[in-house]
């Protein structure tokens, strides 16, 4: 989380966006955040489908980011991973499914099988 937040902030103040509003935006999206505490459910429910946020979906708008901190010169080493992860989910055959289907890829890495 601490990495994400970094990359966050230096790819939109090296975009010209005042730390303080991002701060506003992150805080108003994610106190109290209950769009974390639906994905862990989520994942530790393994709902993956029906999709609220489909996983190629997820791809391509990491992919804009990526874009954007290459133009802006900001290394972000965090979002250039969870890229490779959607793509191999993608690749896997799970586009279409939930995006929090990452819970699903990397217990499956971890040697967990679903449902157990």
């Amino acid at each position: 989380m601490m990495e994400a937040l970094a990359e966050s902030f230096a790819l939109t103040r090296k975009s010209g966006i005042e730390p303080k509003v991002f701060l506003e935006v992150f805080q108003s999206v994610f106190a109290r955040s209950p769009i974390f505490e639906g994905y862990a459910q989520l994942i530790a429910e393994e709902k993956y489908s029906p999709a609220g946020f489909k996983m190629r979906l997820g791809l391509k708008d990491v992919e804009l980011v990526l874009s954007a901190a290459r133009t802006a010169e900001v290394p972000m080493p965090l979002a250039s991973l969870v890229k490779d992860q959607f793509l191999g989910g993608v690749a896997q055959g799970h586009g279409d499914l939930d995006w929090s289907a990452l819970g699903a890829l990397v217990a499956e890495r971890a040697g967990l099988k679903q449902g157990g």
